[in-house]
């Protein structure tokens, strides 16, 4: 299994934007394969960092995934829109293997 982190500066004008943006990336990413563990807000302390969690059974599956959004027309919207109200700044994509029990 392999999980991708995402760490993202996003506009904290620009909150309920991005969180429209998460909830329908949650919804895309299980449609395409993968398990995800949710968005995380800005709560208290810095209000312009969030992240998301998400996993597949392996790098191949992931690399299926990212070849699949870059034509799915459900993804291609969400990623337009984001880019129109600009809510994300920037953001930093880290793979990790979660160890369990």
């Amino acid at each position: 299994m392999v999980t991708c982190h995402l760490k993202y500066i996003i506009d904290p004008y620009q909150l309920a934007a991005f969180e429209a943006y998460g909830k329908k990336w949650i919804e895309l990413v299980n449609r395409l394969g993968g398990q995800h563990h949710g968005y995380f807000m800005p709560g208290e302390g810095a209000s312009n960092i969030a992240f998301a969690l998400f996993s597949f059974p392996s790098l191949a599956d992931y690399e299926i995934y990212r070849n699949q959004m870059q034509t799915d027309p459900e993804c291609l919207e969400t990623i337009r829109i984001a880019q129109e109200n600009r809510c994300i700044i920037s953001y930093e994509r880290t793979f990790l293997r979660p160890v369990f029990e």
